[in-house]
């Protein structure tokens, strides 16, 4: 509605109110003529100025949508929601869709992929190669602790390491020097 209709239709709407005020029981027929001439004016002001469709639910978010004669608000789209929400809400409705497989991937799915571990490997030098001289540990100080009881143990090896792993190896620390030992007598001749 514009500025105009809306001037003309609040013009109207007050002409109508005192049309109302001078009524009485002995109102001659020709200023009832008046006041229904005024009636109709203003009817048609209303019917230029409404352009959308006439509300049919008390729903604010779908004022011209469907019917429903049960709902407090009449609107069938919105009882439809809160059925739905009763119904979940109770345990029923339809159970949820369970995701489409696709095909495999070569490089599998990140569920099939272990989770990234962060571990501290003690290893030991056996003369040819490192190998592992006790139970990975999850705290870095605990595995210096064991490898530096190792050291003072009875019998040491000739040396010691710690490795980092976390989806891949780092050497971090390393006590001795590995020398290659020929387990062959007489340099294997």
């Amino acid at each position: 509605m514009n500025h105009a209709q809306l001037t003309a239709l609040g013009r109207a709407l007050r002409v109508l109110g005192e049309h109302g005020e001078a009524l009485t029981a002995d109102t001659p027929d020709a200023k009832l003529h008046e006041v229904k001439a005024d009636l109709r004016r203003a009817l048609d002001l209303l019917d230029e100025s409404v352009t959308g469709a006439a509300t049919t639910t008390r729903c604010a978010e779908h004022p011209t949508g469907p019917v429903d004669k049960s709902a407090p608000d009449l609107c069938l789209l919105c009882e439809t929601r809160r059925r739905a929400a009763r119904r979940a809400e109770y345990g029923g409705g339809r159970p949820p869709a369970e995701p489409v497989p696709s095909a495999p991937s070569r490089y599998g799915v990140r569920g099939d992929r272990p989770q990234p571990q962060q571990r501290w490997l003690p290893e030991l030098w056996n003369g040819r190669e490192w190998q592992l001289c006790g139970t990975p540990r999850r705290d870095r100080r605990e595995a210096e602790l064991y490898l530096a009881a190792q050291r003072r143990g009875s019998r040491p090896a000739m040396a010691y390491r710690l490795v980092h792993e976390f989806t891949d190896y780092e050497v971090l620390r390393v006590w001795g020097t590995p020398v290659q030992a020929d387990i062959e007598p007489l340099g294997n001749l």
